[in-house]
């Protein structure tokens, strides 16, 4: 019972760290606005982490590639202490479980990322029909925009009605389909 109360806390917060840090590299790399209330609590929170790493992580192209990074690394950590809860030991075959646990983190990064669309698409639009200028509209918009125009170019709107992001949904389910497989095929390799 301690056990999972432990592995319940560590994922819970671990997870909600590395879900910031995720926001804030996706907020940088999609330029959303910067002075908005959600970018400026993201920074608050990560910022004590992601400074320090810049000294040792360089950035790539304009890409923060150290709050990238990190998540990646957070990821690593909570995998590692859930499975070293539940009584796995990595002392067998070290180097095939740290590749193992490294696939499974950027897997747990693109599972992330995926969600994290979904919910902002779904956002964008009960925004859209509820408020279409509530403040969070612009951050909504900037986010969702990348996503939604490969759909919008293709599938032209109907009666007025944008049908990208019924779309883009569909095909977010089915790649969130695709990561539980590989993700299961990895879960089998370390058992």
């Amino acid at each position: 019972m301690t056990g999972d109360i432990l592995i319940f806390l560590v994922d819970t917060l671990l997870g909600l760290f590395s879900l910031a840090l995720l926001l804030r590299f996706y907020f940088q790399l999609l330029r959303v606005p910067y002075y908005n209330n959600i970018s400026q609590f993201l920074i608050a929170v990560t910022d004590f982490i992601v400074r320090p790493a810049r000294r040792f992580i360089p950035g790539w192209k304009g890409l923060d590639l150290s709050t990238l990074i990190l998540a990646w690394l957070v990821e690593c950590i909570i995998l590692v202490a859930v499975y070293s809860s539940q009584g796995h030991d990595f002392s067998n075959n070290m180097v095939t479980a740290a590749g193992v646990i490294g696939l499974m983190s950027i897997i747990e990064i693109i599972r992330t990322t995926l969600y994290i669309v979904l919910f902002m698409i779904i956002a964008q639009a009960v925004v859209s029909w509820i408020n279409p200028y509530s403040p969070i509209a612009p951050l909504l918009n900037a986010f969702t925009q990348p996503f939604l125009a490969v759909f919008r170019r293709r599938i032209p709107p109907i009666a007025n009605v944008d049908l990208s992001p019924l779309f883009a949904l569909i095909v977010i389910q089915l790649l969130l389909m695709v990561i539980t497989g590989v993700n299961m095929e990895f879960r089998s390799m370390l058992n």
